[in-house]
């Protein structure tokens, strides 16, 4: 008994599918990821004086993903305490900004990591960080299409603990 050949056009639409499941699988593999970092990604607020700020930095994904933004953003803090040789990162602290003319442009602002973000307009500005009680200060100028970076660093013993 002869054996029935193989249909010639099934390899033919294996051979023609195949570019377009790998892009499927691809498409699908890349949403996912998309999805995850979203998911990572903390949220955007918008405060009364129309400024746009992030805060976050809790875990390794997040502090990465917070590190990356703070190219995007006009302004970005980080917040720490001396531990030793290093820093220890903090949160909840409490940050407040004025312009130059002494107007609050980020009033009693909750950061929920150790680094903030703010689309702050071209200026200078005078920055207020508070944790635990203890408040640091820095003027900084923000300039367009050249984002700054300020770093508050508490003394060690600084007990996040405390109500700020």
């Amino acid at each position: 008994m002869n054996e029935l050949p193989t249909p010639l056009l099934q390899p033919a639409r294996r051979d023609r599918w195949q570019p377009f499941a790998v892009m499927v699988v691809g498409a699908a593999a890349l949403s996912c990821a998309m999805a995850v970092r979203a998911a990572d990604a903390p949220a955007v607020y918008v405060n009364d004086a129309g400024v746009e700020y992030a805060s976050g930095g809790i875990g390794m994904g997040e502090a990465k993903l917070m590190k990356q933004a703070a190219n995007q953003w006009p302004a970005s803090f980080e917040f720490a305490i001396r531990d030793g040789k290093r820093g220890a990162f903090a949160s909840d602290v409490i940050v407040n900004v004025r312009d130059k003319s002494g107007a609050a442009v980020m009033a009693d602002v909750v950061s929920h990591g150790p680094f903030l973000v703010a689309r702050l307009p071209p200026g200078r500005y005078d920055v207020q960080a508070t944790l635990a009680g203890r408040t640091l200060n820095q003027r900084i100028d923000v300039r367009a299409n050249a984002p700054t970076h300020s770093v508050f660093v508490w003394p060690a013993g600084t007990d996040m603990s405390v109500g700020s």
